[in-house]
């Protein structure tokens, strides 16, 4: 059964525009909740959090009048990192938690996400079942089964405790000055927290949202800011999360960036030092070939699943193993939470350098980052690479040039007419070249 809303992860869209309406997102809550609830005359309850965005405020109201007519308690969060919901409906023993974010999009997007009791995303029976009570009509329980909302002051609290939790409890941050870069989002308050009490000197910066500004020029995909204060502060490192605190980045000390697949490598050559690696580590098909390279020289099994962090997830628990991620920043330690948090996974890559005396700048060095490159070609149709010959010809060719030296990955997007053109390799002049002769390979046989 094909699903109409739900994508990869969640549902999302411009404000205003459908499914992102007042309309569509009261009738969303009403059959999550008449789903989520079952067939138990008790009443359930489930979470609401939310990022920064000024939307967040109208398609908050509208999932509360929706869950109430369904007959749910409601637990407002307020503004809360996307983990930080996981993690309180998992503790709290809440039916659900949905999450009101379009993540590391500007202001005018906004989304709807949805988490299990246990604190992981829905599975897909459960997100068909919701679409399809999107399609009867909405009947309201009975007056004295209307569902009530209440606010967990305490929220940011118990996330911070949470999230220090996942660091040593013999260590400390002291004598440590980082630079929070919150991408003016949802851990605009609770970010700050964790470093500082942990004893850190922060220095926060994107923490004043107001609305419009969140992930603008600022946070994980937007990094020179937080390089450049880093560099002119004299911080021994940064942290830049994005809009709804699920990825993370960070700088080093000299305001080089440290991307999601070099985090990986720190976060797993730490835990084989103190023998806490279970099994090994999963990427993506866009993780950087030095990433598999450095695990392949340390012994450390390596799986790439397909793009998403609900992939990687899926292939974690296939292998049982703890560590994964993407390029990008979504880090999950299954062993620390049930989903990526750029919080926790900044804390595992601290521990290492805690534990070993040593700054980013040199813990990052046992991987060598290979030049990367990625065309998105904009197509006037759907269009099949695998059926194309003079594509594939093409892919060859670059295959020989590259003589071994790196890889070419071609990838539909799942959201718009774009073809995602990547190519890897020693050389960051050769892979240039070689990326965009094979884009313009693509954009004319689409349009043959």
């Amino acid at each position: 059964m094909s699903r109409r809303y739900f994508g990869t992860d969640g549902i999302r869209g411009p404000v205003g525009e459908t499914p992102i309406t007042p309309e569509f997102v009261l009738k969303l809550g009403w059959a999550a909740g008449r789903v989520l609830r079952g067939n138990g005359g008790e009443h359930r309850k489930i979470l609401i959090g939310k990022d920064t965005r000024v939307s967040g405020y109208m398609l908050e109201s509208a999932l509360e009048a929706g869950l109430s007519a369904a007959g749910v308690d409601i637990r407002l969060l307020g503004p809360m990192p996307t983990p930080a919901i996981a993690y309180l409906t998992r503790s709290s023993r809440a039916r659900a938690g949905i999450v009101i974010s379009a993540s590391h999009n500007a202001f005018h997007d906004n989304g709807i996400k949805f988490f299990s009791s246990d604190g992981t995303k829905l599975p897909d029976n459960v997100e068909q079942a919701i679409e399809a009570a999107m399609d009867e009509p909405l009947v309201t329980v009975a007056a004295d089964q209307l569902g009530k909302a209440k606010r967990y002051v305490d929220a940011p609290g118990r996330y911070v405790e949470f999230c220090k939790s996942s660091f040593p409890n013999k260590r400390s941050l002291e004598g440590m000055t980082i630079v929070v870069d919150c991408a003016h989002g949802a851990a605009y308050q609770v970010a700050p927290l964790v470093f500082s009490e942990l004893g850190a000197r922060v220095i926060a910066i994107g923490a004043e949202p107001d609305g419009f500004n969140i992930n603008h020029e600022c946070g994980s995909t937007h990094p020179k800011l937080l390089q450049k204060t880093v560099v002119e502060t004299g911080a021994d490192l940064g942290i830049a999360l994005d809009g709804d605190g699920d990825r993370v980045i960070m700088v080093d000390n000299n305001g080089q960036i440290i991307d999601g697949d070099q985090l990986l490598y720190i976060i797993a050559m730490q835990r084989l030092a103190d023998n806490s690696l279970e099994g090994g580590i999963v990427g993506t098909l866009m993780s950087n070939l030095g990433l598999e390279q450095a695990c392949a020289e340390n012994g450390i099994p390596f799986e790439r699943a397909a793009v998403g962090d609900r992939y990687v997830i899926s292939l974690l628990r296939q292998k049982g193993w703890h560590i994964g991620g993407e390029s990008s920043g979504h880090i999950i330690c299954l062993d620390k939470t049930t989903t990526g948090d750029g919080i926790v996974a900044a804390l595992q890559v601290l521990t290492a350098v805690v534990e070993t005396g040593k700054p980013l700048s040199e813990l990052k060095a046992g991987m060598r980052r290979y030049p990367q490159v990625m065309v998105n070609v904009r197509t006037q149709q759907r269009f099949n690479v695998d059926e194309s010959q003079q594509v594939k010809n093409a892919v060859r060719e670059v295959e020989t040039e590259l003589n071994q030296r790196g890889r070419v990955l071609l990838r539909a997007s799942g959201t718009e007419p774009v073809i995602r053109v990547m190519v890897e390799g020693e050389d960051a002049t050769e892979v240039a070249r070689l990326s965009q002769q094979l884009a313009d390979t693509v954009r004319v046989a689409s349009e043959g």
